[in-house]
């Protein structure tokens, strides 16, 4: 069994490009998890009181465009695919050749999480960061 080269939140050792890109294309599942992380609205923060900036996306989150030609849509995240590291929102569409309306990929630092469904694990995940102070 190979093991990874691993420090602080799955990234790789190296300070070279090349070697950065590759790390990303052969990540383990476990690591790509990270890596589809998204910004925390402020009003979130506040509402969890927490000091953690990103989390991973879940289906069903509430999201906002934050780069494109599309800036400022709300949606909910249908999918997410740790195989390309993409994620899909709702109401986010591209026609392809044939004019088929499709799903558009956006990448996870393009979007903001509005609001999103905190289960018990999750909010202990949160929490874990440390909590604002009063």
């Amino acid at each position: 069994m190979q093991r990874c080269k691993v420090i602080h939140m799955g990234m790789s050792n190296s300070t070279k490009p090349r070697s950065q890109r590759k790390f990303r294309y052969e990540a383990p599942l476990h690591l790509r998890r990270k890596m589809v992380a998204v910004h925390v609205s402020k009003e979130l923060r506040a509402k969890l009181a927490t000091l953690r900036r990103s989390v991973p996306v879940h289906k069903g989150d509430k999201v906002k465009l934050m780069r494109g030609e599309r800036k400022g849509l709300v949606g909910k995240v249908v999918e997410v695919k740790l195989a390309t590291l993409k994620v899909y929102v709702e109401g986010l569409t591209q026609r392809n050749a044939k004019g088929v309306e499709k799903l558009m990929p956006v990448d996870p630092s393009n979007l903001l999480l509005m609001d999103g469904e905190f289960s018990k694990d999750r909010l202990a995940m949160v929490q874990r960061s440390g909590k604002k102070k009063q």
